[in-house]
Parts: structure tokens; sequence; C-alpha cells
């Protein structure tokens, strides 16, 4: 992670996430937390992840999100050159974690 956005801050905003239990609990936390631009945002670019991992060409998925072409290019710069996070979700949400 890089170093200006690991901090005390940003780990207890992680550890609160960490103790939720069901999407009810994720509801009411992010809506108190974000606007919902943002939550709409931020769950935007999970779905354009999903499609660019299937394989769904830009427009497609431009199309079916209303993210931008360069919302869609900052996502899969991430996929293709981040932390693996997108990776790690998607496969647990598949059961491939070794459970």
């Amino acid at each position: 992670m890089e170093k200006n956005l690991r901090d005390k801050n940003t780990d207890m905003f992680f550890n609160a996430i960490l103790h939720l239990e069901s999407v009810d609990e994720c509801y009411d936390f992010f809506e108190d937390l974000c606007t919902v631009n943002e939550l709409k945002s931020i769950s935007q670019r999970i779905v354009v992840a999903k499609m660019l991992r299937e394989k769904k060409v830009y427009s497609e998925i431009v199309e079916e999100t209303g993210a931008s072409t360069a919302t869609v290019s900052r996502v899969n710069r991430s996929l293709q050159y981040g932390r693996g996070g997108y990776d790690l979700v998607f496969d647990r949400m598949n059961g491939k974690d070794g459970e």
C-alpha cells in the first residue's frame, strides 16, 4: 500500500469494515459514512472489474454500467498492475480461497 495511504486513520476504517457482519450492516455503515454518489461510484468499479475479468469489451461495460471509459481504463490498470485486491475478493466470493 502506498505509504501516504497507510496510517492509523485508514487502519481504523478498514478494521471497522472487518467488524461488519451482514449486507444490512454494510448498508447502515456506508450510508452513514458516504454520499449516495460515492457509494454508487465505488460499487460501479467492482462491477466494472468483474466484467473486465469476464473479458467483456469496454463498449459493453460502458453501456451496461454507465461508467466512463476513463473509469474502465483505471479499473483495468488496477486489475493488470495493482496489488491483486480485486482478484482476492472475487476469488473468495467464488469460493476459491482454499476453504
